[in-house]
């Protein structure tokens, strides 16, 4: 039995939750399915599946291991049937992961138009603002906001975020307006920190150049909406996406500052692992929210043009 046989008998006895199921449903001997799951393991090196006379349970190192298997299965699925029927139909299971606020206020109230046009893709949409492991966690593509920085992954810009310095009216009438960096030092900020680490300085961008800012702080988050909140209940000064605070800045709520000094943008890409071939689930999942971005003007700068990242 070749390899990829073995992944789809290894695939069955853990959806079947048995062996004497699996081997009923592929119509081979139970001892077959037995040997081809120990051959597998000792070819691996690691345990898939603990084994009792009453039940099965699958390990960490077999959860991870199914992930890849039932990926390849559905890939070589997919690329048969685009060469039997001659015609790219873009169906399946499609694994993303994104942003909680992006997730919420840009790309989920979009995706009826999705599926309308892709009814065969089935989404399985991740949203936390921590940063993952695509390959790790099982994961087709993601919607990362940052610079690029892991060399396994490839990356596809999709425009840049616009930011805004801004807070709450009430927090203003307390400590005044800052109407220059300078003064920022008799301000206090809530501060950000992205995916766990510390938080980072303000980057402002003027007629190319950068200046960096270190605020102070009496708070910091790791939540974009709890990032929002804390501007919007006046505990400093922040500095979200523009998509993020646009109607706190329509309603009053929050009010934008040193307009004058423009935040520096955050890139927004959509990638993939640079050692998985990209299936017509992801390049079609790709394209749409390239789509969906370029019709966003408002919030973005647009991926065609160059811009500090």
């Amino acid at each position: 039995m070749d390899h990829v046989q073995a992944m789809e008998v290894f695939t069955r006895v853990v959806d079947a939750n048995s062996f004497t199921r699996a081997a009923e449903q592929l119509a081979m001997p139970r001892a077959s399915v037995t040997t081809t799951i120990q051959n597998l393991e000792a070819r691996l090196g690691v345990r898939l599946i603990h084994r009792t006379t009453r039940r099965i349970s699958i390990t960490p190192e077999g959860a991870a291991y199914y992930e890849h298997c039932a990926r390849i299965i559905a890939d070589i699925a997919e690329t048969d049937a685009y060469f039997q029927h001659g015609a790219r139909k873009a169906e399946g299971s499609l694994r993303v992961h994104m942003s909680v606020s992006l997730g919420r206020q840009l790309v989920i109230p979009a995706l009826k138009t999705f599926h309308q046009e892709y009814p065969d893709i089935k989404l399985d949409i991740s949203l936390s603002d921590r940063r993952v492991d695509l390959v790790e966690e099982g994961l087709d593509c993601m919607i990362r906001v940052g610079p690029l920085e892991d060399s396994s992954l490839i990356g596809r810009r999709i425009g840049v975020l616009k930011r805004v310095t801004c807070a709450a009216p009430e927090y203003l009438a307390r400590h005044g307006e800052p109407d220059d960096l300078e003064s920022l030092a008799d301000h206090r900020a809530v501060n950000f920190r992205a995916h766990g680490g510390r938080s980072a300085p303000w980057i402002f961008t003027t007629d190319g150049r950068l200046h960096e800012v270190n605020m102070h702080g009496i708070v910091s988050v790791n939540d974009s909406e709890a990032y929002l909140t804390c501007g919007v209940e006046g505990l400093g000064l922040i500095q979200p996406t523009l998509y993020e605070a646009a109607s706190h800045l329509q309603s009053g709520a929050l009010r934008e500052v040193l307009t004058d000094w423009n935040p520096q943008p955050k890139p927004i890409y959509i990638v993939y692992a640079k050692s998985k071939h990209p299936s017509i689930r992801i390049r079609t999942f790709c394209d749409w929210v390239a789509s969906l971005f370029e019709s966003l003007p408002e919030f973005l700068i647009s991926a065609r043009r160059p811009a500090d990242s």
